[in-house]
């Protein structure tokens, strides 16, 4: 039985939690879950809301599954999903956005992975006041960090039976800094002659994905542009209520939603789990276990197809009863 770590979060994070494990148990799989609390709970015990014990679970495990944590405001603790990406180096941040059964969108055929680097660019957080009216922020591209996503990108094109990568810079203006993840990216994708490439501008892919997104298959971009166009492409697809992500490095991996924590609807048997949920899947498919992971997909998508959801999704469908109808489609 495999040990896997579980962050079950804060807010609605314990609900869904608590849905996702019972899916996945209804399946036949069994996991042992390393279940780690996390977030503003623990803040007053712990004194931070990401304590050293879940770190150590994770190092331990390799693989984690994580429910919302809110970060605090105005306290000076950083993102919770920040320091794990950089305490774990989790460097590729993966968005697959396809569409669902019976979530109305503007689209239909939408199927693209949004993959993002996740260590540099402008998020690397150099910044500095220059003068009273003037602060600057520095962009850090390296080839290193640029070569590592672009080669994920294409890994992933080739072990999903996907067509294309397409690289999106602003490389006609940032010559050096774009300009070296589009060369990087000119490098790489020479020795992946059987996937076909493309090269796009982050303005005319805003502009194409809001009109045609039918045409894209998976996109690779620098962490900035990576989190806006990531975030464009799941409300392509239903919102991120719906959307899955990974965050990926060579030795660990941290499966999670993109939706905060709503602790606004906490206990009220409100929330969705279907984005943990599919982040769930995604996780599956990252350890071996296909098999069950295709289960669980066609059960959710067979309870979309039957009407039921949640309220979010125009439904009336508790989280509970949800979940119960997800597992009798199993």
């Amino acid at each position: 039985m495999r040990t896997i770590t579980l962050i079950n979060g804060d807010g609605i994070g314990p609900e869904i939690s608590d849905s996702v494990v019972k899916i996945i148990k209804a399946s036949g799989l069994e996991i042992d879950w390393d279940i780690q609390t996390a977030g503003t709970d623990v803040i007053e015990t712990e004194g931070s809301p990401l304590p050293k014990r879940v770190l150590e679970s994770i190092k331990r495990n390799k693989i984690a599954l994580k429910a919302p944590v809110t970060t605090p405001i105005g306290k000076g603790f950083r993102s919770v999903n920040v320091q794990l990406r950089k305490e774990l180096d989790l460097y590729a941040n993966l968005r697959p956005c396809k569409n669902l059964p019976n979530v109305k969108t503007k689209f239909e055929n939408v199927d693209i992975v949004v993959v993002r680097e996740n260590t540099e660019d402008l998020y690397a957080g150099i910044e500095h006041q220059v003068d009273e009216n003037t602060a600057e922020s520095i962009k850090i591209i390296t080839k290193s960090a640029s070569e590592r996503i672009v080669k994920f990108a294409f890994d992933y094109a080739v072990s999903n039976n996907r067509k294309e990568v397409c690289v999106v810079t602003k490389a006609n203006i940032m010559k050096l800094s774009d300009g070296l993840f589009l060369n990087t990216f000119r490098d790489v994708s020479n020795k992946y002659p059987q996937i076909k490439t493309r090269e796009i501008l982050v303005d005319n892919l805003c502009m194409q994905l809001v009109q045609n997104p039918e045409q894209f298959d998976v996109l690779v971009l620098p962490n900035l542009y990576g989190d806006i166009v990531s975030d464009l492409c799941a409300g392509l697809i239903g919102g991120l209520g719906v959307a899955r992500g990974a965050n990926i490095g060579k030795d660990y991996a941290v499966f999670e939603p993109v939706h905060g924590s709503a602790p606004d609807i906490k206990g009220q048997n409100k929330a969705n789990p279907s984005a943990l949920l599919l982040s769930a899947i995604e996780m599956l498919h990252y350890i071996g276990e296909h098999s069950f992971a295709d289960k669980i997909e066609k059960a959710l998508y067979k309870t979309l197809e039957q009407g039921f959801c949640t309220a979010d999704l125009g439904g009336s469908c508790g989280t509970k009863e949800f979940t119960d109808k997800i597992i009798s489609n199993l």
